[in-house]
C-alpha cells in the first residue's frame, strides 16, 4: 500500500478522536492533511465529508480518515464520491477487511462509540493492510460502475 498523504476530518462530534488519530498517523510517520473542524463547537458532518472525500479522489494514494459522533453520517458523506469506498469501522478485523476485500480509500469511526486503544488498532491495520486483488478486484470494479 503505497501511502502518500492521509486527510483527517471530523465534526464535532468526532474532534477529539480526529486528533488522536492525526497523533497516531504522525507517530507512524505518515504526511497527513487536517481538514478540520478545529474545536467541538457544533458544525455540519456533510460538509467535511464531502470535503475529505474531494482530496482522496484525486489519487490513488491519498487516503482518508473521518469522525463524527457514530461514524454513520459522515462515512455516507464521503461516500457520496464514486472515486470513495469508506469504511466504517468499529475494530481491526473491519479495518483489515475492508482494506483487504474492498480496497478502502477511507476510514471512519465513531467519535463516541469508540475509545482510544480501539481507534489506534483500527489505523494501524487498516493502513498495515494490502489490497487482495483477485476475485475481490472484479467485484470492487463493479462499485465503481454503480
Amino acid at each position: 500500500m503505497r501511502v502518500e498523504k492521509i486527510f483527517l476530518a471530523s465534526d464535532h462530534g468526532g474532534f477529539e478522536a480526529k486528533e488522536f488519530a492525526k497523533k497516531v498517523l504522525s507517530e507512524l510517520g505518515f504526511e497527513i492533511v487536517d481538514l478540520g473542524t478545529n474545536s467541538t463547537e457544533s458544525v455540519d458532518y456533510p460538509e467535511f465529508g464531502k470535503k475529505l472525500a474531494a482530496e482522496v479522489a484525486k489519487s490513488p494514494n491519498f487516503y482518508g480518515v473521518l469522525a463524527c459522533g457514530t461514524g454513520i453520517g459522515i462515512s455516507i458523506a464521503a461516500n457520496r464520491n464514486p472515486k470513495i469506498r469508506c469504511a466504517l469501522c468499529h475494530n481491526a478485523t473491519e479495518a483489515a477487511l475492508s482494506r483487504e476485500h474492498n480496497d478502502a480509500n477511507v476510514v471512519a469511526f465513531g467519535g463516541r462509540i469508540l475509545g482510544k486503544a480501539l481507534i489506534e488498532d483500527i489505523l494501524r491495520v487498516f493502513f498495515d493492510t494490502e489490497f487482495a486483488g483477485g476475485r475481490h478486484a472484479r467485484r470492487v470494479e463493479k462499485l465503481g460502475e454503480i
